[in-house]
């Protein structure tokens, strides 16, 4: 098994919305496609990534450095010891290589954006959703059902004023 190829692409998200620190407006995100040799109803398995609103597009980054590492990566380099499935460790060793620690900055949403889509391609080589997958290898199997989340701390609607934020 190998990766064939690793796609990005930045894609606007514009949102005529804002909070107290960003207009989404103008904002862009960057979603790559990792593509596999493996196969699953006659097509290949692609892992896809992107980074959250709030966080520009970091097509530079990823083009520049971590996108031709994992390319130029021997394909025995990325998989399991069993050679089954990407792994997610190796890879992210590969995409840090020649990385000063410490001070990761916007590099932590370009990486995070590779990782998210190999993390998704993994899961979906195991043929399992990414939560059950990680709960499998991390907390003995056990996966909660549902999560409390908090997603952000509001959200300004041009002339709609501060009763619907409160709402």
């Amino acid at each position: 098994m190998r990766i064939v190829d690793v796609r990005e692409k930045i894609v606007p998200i514009k949102s005529n919305i804002s909070n107290a620190y960003v207009d989404f407006s103008k904002m862009t995100v960057s979603v790559v496609a990792i593509v596999t040799d493996v196969q699953r109803g006659g097509k290949p398995v692609i892992g896809y990534g992107f980074n959250s609103n709030g966080r520009y597009a970091q097509q530079g980054l990823l083009r520049e450095r971590f996108i031709p590492r994992l390319k130029a990566a021997p394909a025995e380099a990325v998989l399991t010891d069993v050679g089954d499935n990407l792994d997610p460790h190796r890879i992210w060793d590969i995409l840090m290589a020649n990385e000063k620690p410490g001070g990761h900055g916007e590099r932590s949403v370009a990486v995070g954006v590779l990782d998210m889509a190999v993390w998704d391609a993994v899961a979906k080589i195991e043929a399992m959703p990414l939560f059950r997958l990680l709960a499998a290898r991390y907390n003995h199997g056990r996966a909660e059902e549902s999560v409390a989340v908090y997603a952000a701390g509001g959200y300004y609607y041009p002339d709609k004023g501060l009763t619907v934020l409160q709402d």
